[in-house]
């Protein structure tokens, strides 16, 4: 079994760069958690509602650009029977942002909800709500699972020449074991 040792190395200095920084955010979100009216869990989730443009912005990028997206963009347009007309997500996940900015923003913020589920709730009732909730469960347990696939398949090119499922393994066990050992 082979080991690019140069490729180790910089997966090695990325994850402690991204251990790092999240250690860094969450002392500074402690800090600016005491500074908030809200309870603790709209703090989590919406940042107190005192995010400014520019961290909303990025934050919701990071959400939807992830390795699933860049290596199916890269996929699809390298693919000579689909090339760059395949290649649609840019151009809808961009549009959704800008026409969720544009007219779903303020009358969210305006009250006060949480989440998106939040108005359909408020409107049609807890079932209705509950059904609501399957397809986005579904989206959101398939977008990680796409996100571990391609992490198993950048580290197995990049350092140990394996199959991709043992590396998506192998992320799925750390991602799963650092939340554990944080809270003991």
């Amino acid at each position: 079994m082979a080991v690019n040792w140069p490729g180790l190395v910089s997966i090695g200095v990325f994850y402690i760069i991204v251990l790092g920084t999240g250690i860094w955010a969450s002392r500074k979100s402690k800090r600016e958690e005491k500074k908030c009216s809200g309870n603790r869990s709209e703090v989590a989730m919406v940042g107190g509602r005192n995010l400014n443009v520019c961290v909303s912005i990025f934050t919701m990028t990071a959400t939807w650009v992830g390795g699933g997206y860049i290596m199916g963009i890269a996929e699809m347009v390298y693919n000579p029977m689909k090339g760059l007309v395949w290649a649609v997500a840019p151009l809808a996940f961009s549009m959704s942002l800008i026409i969720g900015a544009l007219f779903f923003v303020k009358p969210i913020r305006s009250k006060n909800y949480v989440t998106l589920m939040d108005p359909f709730q408020e409107k049609y009732g807890n079932k209705v709500s509950a059904v609501l909730f399957i397809p986005a469960l579904i989206g959101d347990i398939l977008w990680i699972a796409s996100i571990l696939a391609a992490l198993g398949v950048t580290w197995n090119l990049r350092v140990w020449f394996l199959p991709s499922v043992l590396g998506t393994m192998e992320h799925s066990g750390v991602v799963l074991a650092l939340p554990s050992l944080r809270s003991g």
